[in-house]
């Protein structure tokens, strides 16, 4: 075929979000690479019954279009329930469905990003948004980040020689790729910064809810009174990721543009998936549940750490999440993304290079781990075979 592509797709995306669901499904490895929920702790039978039910209540309305926005049921549910519980006070009218916050986030560069705007994201970030954001080619500056996440003081200098910037993209709970969590004192600091320098703030947070100790800090949105902060959520990790929904939260001006993407990509999300989730929030205690499936991840967290204190040497660094999927470790001297694959085909290992979350220069000697998906014996034996692995 002699149709060339277009610019925007040349030298364009990633192979590694493919490659970790291949690894996922594989049978014969010990992955340590989705960032995914675990299958055992969907609520299957409740789901279920919620879908029975809202077939019977709603008919053939779920079976028709709705519209751009989002069934108006649940998003009166998330405002209610989920925004309402994080602390964030919002009506329907402040919430759009979109399908998943991966979305999201593609919506917001479309919507502000010019080739070779800038944006300042964490260091390091999380993959998908890269990949999003890469089709513009924008100029990253990179923050760094320490225990209490992204640092305000690095923010406000990068702000000041990057006047031009336009957007803030964070994972502010238990982020993506190093479980650390943004300190509740440099929430209000960051969004005093924004309207300062006059730019938005993406919070990704679709880890929020997946708790396991630790204080809770209400959301950037929380903070927010100057209509700058759009918080994307979704059920992928709460409820399961098959029913590919999630939400936007911000201003009417912003989710207006949301509307009109919506309508140019896929239309809207799917209305019998909207409407099954939202009779599963009236009905069930989402709450509940994820207190049950917290203690699961608990559990696998602890074991992780436990075999990571075990079997690597002091030399090792990792993080210590308080919830949600993933731990950082940093391997002085490993070159992590040539190692991949000796640890997939020689000791069934995989896991997800550092190097692919910097959106700057190369860092290799990071690996993500992604404790979600496995039972703690498998955990225990992964992170021994790769501690071995490496020390020879």
């Amino acid at each position: 075929m002699t149709i060339s592509l277009s610019r925007s797709m040349q030298g364009y995306g990633s192979d590694f979000i493919r490659d970790m669901f291949i690894a996922a499904r594989n049978p014969d490895l010990i992955s340590f690479a989705g960032g995914a929920p675990a299958p055992d702790v969907y609520p299957l039978e409740a789901f279920r019954a919620a879908s029975d039910r809202a077939f019977e209540e709603w008919g053939r309305t779920m079976m028709a279009y709705d519209g751009a926005e989002g069934v108006l049921a649940l998003r009166e549910l998330i405002a209610s329930q989920r925004m309402a519980s994080m602390g964030v006070n919002c009506t329907a009218e402040d919430i759009r469905v979109i399908s998943g916050s991966q979305q999201g986030i593609d919506f917001l560069a479309r919507t502000y990003l010019d080739e070779g705007d800038t944006i300042i994201v964490e260091s390091p970030t999380y993959l998908g948004a890269l990949n999003s954001f890469n089709i513009f080619r924008p100029n990253y500056v990179s923050v760094a980040m320490d225990e209490g996440g992204m640092c305000m003081d690095a923010l406000e200098k990068a702000l000041i020689a990057n006047p031009q910037a336009k957007l803030i993209y964070t994972v502010p709970e238990f982020q993506n790729p190093t479980g650390i969590t943004l300190a509740g004192d440099r929430r209000q600091r960051m969004v005093d910064l924004a309207e300062e320098h006059d730019v938005l703030i993406i919070e990704d947070s679709p880890y929020y809810e997946v708790r396991f100790e630790g204080e809770k800090y209400p959301p950037i949105k929380a903070f927010d009174t100057y209509g700058r902060v759009i918080y994307l959520g979704s059920f992928s990790k709460t409820l399961c990721p098959g029913v590919r929904i999630g939400w936007a939260c911000a201003d009417y001006e912003i989710l207006d543009r949301f509307r009109i993407l919506k309508e140019a990509s896929d239309f809207q999300a799917s209305t019998v998936t909207q409407y099954q989730v939202a009779t599963y929030l009236r009905d069930n205690d989402l709450d509940a549940h994820m207190g049950n499936i917290c203690k699961v991840y608990k559990g696998r967290r602890d074991a992780a750490l436990s075999a990571i204190q075990e079997f690597f040497p002091a030399s090792v660094k990792n993080t210590r999440p308080d919830g949600g999927f993933f731990i950082w470790l940093t391997v002085p001297g490993l070159n992590a993304t040539t190692m991949l694959p000796r640890a997939m085909n020689e000791i069934g290992v995989a896991y997800v290079p550092g190097e692919s979350f910097f959106a700057g220069a190369e860092h290799s000697c990071n690996i993500r781990l992604s404790y979600s998906q496995m039972n703690e014996a498998k955990i225990r034996e992964g992170i021994l075979r790769l501690a071995n692995l490496i020390k020879n």
